[in-house]
């Protein structure tokens, strides 16, 4: 098969995705999103031919609009523009899970900062604040205590861009000093692992040792529901343990996976490979029977 790679910057994760692919002897194109210019009904040049795009844009921005042109013209996207779309911002993402019943975080927004403090209140100390775009940890805040929220909610409406004027709140979940990040394909789990910190962030940008974790059946049914909800591809999601069960705090949609193929035995980039191979073959097969 012929794949673009959507990308900005060529990460370890892009690295390995690409050796497997070069491994198996499937042609790749690599295509650098800052240089593309996108005409509303042509499709520039370096995506002549392709059998499947994978996105792995950096920025959120460019995700969700390039992978709309390319869905416009008509080439494969992995992921699609609506998984991107919900995935990319926090609001959406648990709006998609609580509308499929996954169990999430009780998460409250507000658009100005005396809202806020309402729902800081009525959640308790400590609660958090997360901006509605973001990744890696960054811009989020645990609110410990009433001087905390009024400076951090005021110091946010200060803030240009109008995604600061919205205001994501959600409950603080005591979990055990760790979460749990899923790679799957489509619902299908392909490993998992525990990121473990002392810091309330666990994120393994942030430092957080990881180690493989196994799956019980409730975990890999709340996968499938979670990638359900949010249109399903290539995703990353990240569970937290609660009391006797687990919730679901986030999907991503351009998922990192270099830490998770380090701490798993599974070959991750291996199987993201054959998951692509099975949805090519798939999709042209159908073409086949269409026409």
């Amino acid at each position: 098969m012929h794949v673009g790679l959507l990308y900005s910057r060529i990460r370890r994760d892009e690295k390995l995705l690409l050796n497997e692919l070069r491994d198996r002897g499937h042609e790749v194109t690599k295509i650098d999103v800052r240089k593309e210019q996108f005409d509303l009904t042509e499709p520039p040049e370096s995506f002549d031919g392709l059998d499947v795009v994978v996105d792995r844009c950096l920025a959120t921005s460019r995700s969700i609009y390039i992978t709309r042109f390319l869905q416009s013209y008509g080439i494969p996207v992995v992921n699609s523009h609506e998984t991107a779309d919900i995935c990319a911002d926090k609001a959406k993402n648990s709006l998609a899970l609580a509308d499929a019943g996954v169990p999430t975080p009780n998460t409250k927004v507000a658009f100005t900062v005396d809202s806020a403090m309402e729902i800081v209140e009525e959640f308790g100390y400590p609660c958090v604040l997360k901006p509605v775009v973001g990744s890696w940890g960054r811009l989020m805040a645990k609110i410990d205590s009433e001087s905390a929220a009024e400076a951090i909610l005021e110091h946010k409406s200060t803030l240009g861009n109008y995604e600061h004027k919205v205001f994501y709140i959600q409950e603080f979940v005591e979990k055990p000093g760790r979460d749990i990040r899923v790679l799957a394909t489509d619902g299908e789990p392909v490993a998992a692992m525990v990121r473990s910190s002392d810091h309330w962030l666990t994120n393994a940008a942030k430092g957080a040792s990881v180690e493989e974790f196994e799956l019980d059946d409730r975990a890999k049914e709340l996968v499938r529901q979670a990638s359900d909800a949010v249109g399903g591809g290539l995703l990353g999601v990240d569970l937290m343990e609660a009391g006797d069960d687990y919730t679901v705090h986030e999907v991503n949609h351009t998922v990192e996976f270099k830490a998770l193929n380090d701490a798993v035995e599974t070959d991750v980039p291996a199987t993201v490979v054959d998951w692509l191979e099975a949805k090519v073959d798939g999709e042209q097969s159908l073409a086949e029977v269409s026409a």
